[in-house]
């Protein structure tokens, strides 16, 4: 198991076992881990975010923490929540991670994801520039996450 696995694992335990959410201070949680601490803010910045489902505050200085919160929401919520969060331009990789979630949280089944990323998919938007492909999957990805509400 890799650094960066250890980590997340260590603080999904934690949020498992404090109710979800935590607080944590960097440096105590790199120690015990066995990493540096940027280590920390890494994994935090990349696999914490709004679109896997988390909330994440961070207080610097003496006595600073980071407090990560699992959103547990209702299935709607929790789609328009990340409807909200798209914007304007989603790119391929982002589409993924945000699908995949909904999966592990049951909102959508593996078939559903597998049709919306194929729809999704740089490929399908060949020769269009970087930012018309990420506008228009962008518009794609909220109308089908609206039309799974409306199921």
């Amino acid at each position: 198991m890799n650094i960066t696995d250890l980590i997340v694992q260590q603080i999904n335990q934690m949020l498992e076992q404090d109710g979800g959410t935590i607080k944590i201070q960097r440096n105590e949680l790199a120690n015990k881990i066995g990493c540096v601490p940027s280590q920390i803010n890494y994994v935090i910045t990349n696999r914490f975010t709004v679109e896997q489902g988390y909330l994440v505050e961070s207080r610097r200085g003496g006595g600073g923490f980071i407090q990560i919160m699992k959103i547990n929401a209702s299935n709607r919520e929790t789609i328009f929540h990340i409807i909200n969060s798209i914007g304007e331009e989603i790119d391929e990789y982002s589409c993924r991670i945000m699908l995949q979630n909904l999966v592990c949280d049951k909102i959508l089944t593996q078939k559903e994801c597998k049709i919306m990323l194929s729809a999704l998919l740089d490929s399908n938007f060949r020769g269009l520039p970087s930012q018309i492909k990420q506008r228009i999957r962008a518009v794609l990805l909220k109308t089908m996450l609206l039309n799974v509400i409306d199921e």
